[in-house]
């Protein structure tokens, strides 16, 4: 499992706000463990904070605007995106203004920024979020649908299309974060000219120019017109006969496709944790990218942690055997058949519930459940051989019950069930004394919870 990580030091960007036309500034600041991606608004009272996270999606008229009561901040797909692409889980983003700068329209001075200041592992694991089955989010009035599958790493494919002479179909794909940087960081965001002077009457790019958008000349119009719409954002007249990209073309073919790309990453970023997942998008936009990312949230809430990944194809860390040298238990009382994950501070065990098990003798004859105290026994014991399997000579000692708090039961687990538990240290080892949480999953949902406190003893 890979660690956590921040930034190594502060850095600040500076630049025009792509909307709002304001000369921002903008702070890179590590952040602790478990602190996750947070704006701060340093111009306002107070100095209010918020996550970025899609709960506060407000709006995402070309860019995604989040809001937390009166607070809000503008075009932070492209500062998300980067963070995300790079790793930095961890990171506070000090701003003096209601938006991010838009620089030249791409993720490119963000990337570069974090690499020269550098990236910091820290010491707590990356909580991914594991796609286990297909997720789809369809918008029939735009035909926009975006697809996210099940798959061992992170990766996106993008198709876009538009009713142009100049820019139709294109197709973007990034296999892995590790060609991010070369791929996909400098691609810009892109509008037809046709779009400006509504956004423009709706009160928004008032920092737009051709240094910080492809800007895209699809359908002609009359030379005072096209002279008109110039003066009105500032720039210098061209030709009206001549159709295509009026700020000298494009960077690579599918520079469009790419910048497409890119907004997903940075729009999905606010599901708050890394995902694991293969990304299927065709004519995304910021509406369907963070309604998805809405809907994955929402299923982070229901359980705020994920059923770990079993797959009996694969050799257990420990085996039943290996399991009999660390724990004193025998039949009937060993609960635990094998362990298949073991890291630092977690443990994942599993326990085949069959009907030959004593305790069916009389809880219940007619209705077989296993007995909610023998959950959480085998919970209790996974959790030990996290701890002894660090000890030497780890069949010399035990650990007993001290204490158990927040035990819950939400369903009954009976014969033909499988139980896998996840224990994870919730504190260092102190004084012979391990704190631990423990959830026991069946089919992929929590069946019990609880919170340990157990003691380490020599045997005599």
């Amino acid at each position: 499992m890979s660690k956590q990580n921040t930034i190594k030091q502060a850095f600040t960007l500076s630049g025009k706000g792509l909307h709002s036309g304001l000369e921002i500034i903008l702070t890179f600041v590590p952040a602790p463990e478990n602190h996750g991606i947070k704006i701060k608004r340093i111009d306002l009272p107070e100095q209010p904070e918020m996550d970025a996270v899609a709960e506060y999606v407000a709006e995402t008229t070309r860019g995604t605007v989040l809001k937390k009561g009166d607070v809000q901040i503008s075009t932070i797909e492209h500062v998300l995106s980067a963070l995300y692409a790079l790793g930095i889980d961890n990171c506070m983003l000090e701003v003096n203004a209601p938006e991010f700068p838009i620089l030249d329209g791409s993720a490119k001075y963000f990337v570069e920024g974090i690499q020269k200041v550098g990236i910091e592992e820290q010491t707590a694991e990356k909580d991914y979020y594991i796609v286990r089955k297909k997720i789809e989010y369809f918008v029939p009035e735009t035909g926009a649908k975006i697809t996210i599958l099940p798959d061992d790493t992170f990766s996106v494919d993008v198709h876009i299309g538009f009713d142009s002479k100049v820019l139709s179909n294109q197709f973007a794909s990034l296999s892995s974060l590790d060609n991010y940087v070369k791929e996909i960081s400098s691609a810009r965001t892109f509008v037809f000219v046709h779009e400006i002077e509504p956004l423009v009457k709706m009160n928004l790019i008032k920092g737009g120019d051709l240094k910080n958008a492809i800007v895209i000349y699809d359908r002609q119009v009359s030379q005072s017109d096209f002279d008109n719409l110039a003066d009105l954002m500032g720039q210098p007249h061209q030709d009206a006969n001549k159709l295509g990209y009026l700020n000298g073309g494009i960077k690579f073919p599918n520079e469009p496709a790419s910048h497409k790309l890119l907004d997903i990453i940075g729009d999905l970023a606010l599901i708050g944790k890394p995902l694991r997942g293969k990304v299927i998008a065709t004519y995304p936009g910021h509406k369907i990218n963070t309604d998805i990312a809405k809907v994955i949230r929402k299923e982070i809430k229901k359980q705020d942690v994920q059923s770990p990944i079993y797959d009996d194809t694969i050799p257990p860390v420990l085996d039943v055997n290996a399991i009999r040298k660390l724990l004193p238990h025998r039949w009937p009382f060993l609960m635990v058949d094998k362990v298949i994950e073991m890291r630092d501070k977690v443990i994942v065990g599993v326990k085949n519930v069959t009907v030959n098990e004593t305790f069916f003798m009389g809880h219940f004859p007619e209705e077989p459940v296993m007995p909610g105290v023998l959950i959480v026994e085998a919970m209790a014991q996974t959790g030990g051989l996290l701890v002894l399997h660090g000890l030497e000579d780890a069949h010399r000692y035990s650990t007993y019950f001290l204490k158990i708090d927040n035990v819950k039961f939400r369903q009954k687990v009976v014969p033909g069930d499988t139980l896998v538990f996840h224990l994870e240290m919730t504190d260092e080892i102190r004084r012979g004394c391990a704190l631990m949480r423990g959830r026991a999953f069946v089919g992929g949902k929590v069946v019990c919870e609880a919170e340990f406190m157990a003691q380490i003893v020599k045997n005599k």
